[in-house]
Formats: C-alpha cells, sequence, structure tokens
C-alpha cells in the first residue's frame, strides 16, 4: 500500500503542472518503473490536436529514458472524479505497461483495473 500512497501523492504533485487554459480540467500521472518513479501532467494547446495526455506523457517520458518495466500507474485529475484514460492512452498503456496495475482516484476512494480489463481487444502487430 505504501507504494500507492507515493504514486498518489506524485500523481497530485503533477497534476499541479498541468498547462490547462483551454479546458481547466488537470490531469496527473504517477507511474512505477523498476526503481523509480516518472510522472506526467496534461499539456494543452489552443488548437487542441496538438495537446497530450498526462498518461502519454508519463509512459513516453519513462520509455525515453530507458525504463523497460512499468509496474503501476495512478491517475488523479482536478475534478476529483475518477479519470479514465482515452482510447490512445490506452492503446500506450497496452503496449509499453501491460502487466501493470491501473490506480485511477477520485475524492470516492481509489479504483484499481489491468489494461485488460480497459483495453480487451488492444491492437498488437504479430511478428
Amino acid at each position: 500500500m505504501e507504494e500507492v500512497e507515493l504514486l498518489l501523492k506524485e500523481a497530485r504533485r503533477a497534476m499541479k503542472r498541468a498547462v490547462a487554459p483551454c479546458s481547466n480540467f488537470r490531469v496527473g500521472v504517477a507511474l512505477l518503473g523498476r526503481e523509480r518513479v516518472y510522472t506526467g501532467c496534461n499539456v494543452e494547446n489552443p488548437s487542441l490536436m496538438l495537446s497530450e495526455c498526462a498518461e502519454r506523457v508519463a509512459i513516453l517520458k519513462a520509455v525515453s529514458e530507458g525504463e523497460k518495466q512499468i509496474r503501476a500507474l495512478m491517475i488523479v485529475s482536478s475534478d476529483n472524479d475518477y479519470c479514465y484514460p482515452c482510447g490512445s492512452c490506452r492503446q500506450l498503456i497496452f503496449e509499453f505497461a501491460p502487466e501493470a496495475d491501473i490506480y485511477i482516484a477520485s475524492r470516492r476512494g481509489i479504483r484499481k483495473y489491468t489494461i485488460k480489463e480497459l483495453l480487451p481487444f488492444g491492437f498488437r502487430r504479430e511478428l
């Protein structure tokens, strides 16, 4: 449970760094790699097509720094309700964190999922 509390604290900290001038909807993510925590926040752009979700920011940061084992993710949002990953983020989790525990926090508590529950038929290219 200590890891979950740490991820919640770090996700809330990341949420405060969100850049959301259009929606004012802030999202923070903390993910647990093999030996460290990576964070991400949503970054909006007025064109919206250039905006990035917090989940993608955190995962791409971890992957770009050489992380190979994402064990858990925590997602929080500024409206204190459950904030589920969008389809693109679910696919990225499916690819880079297939075994990770996914925690989604709200003012009512924390829910735990696997990516198979959130994306039962994710795309996987067989090589």
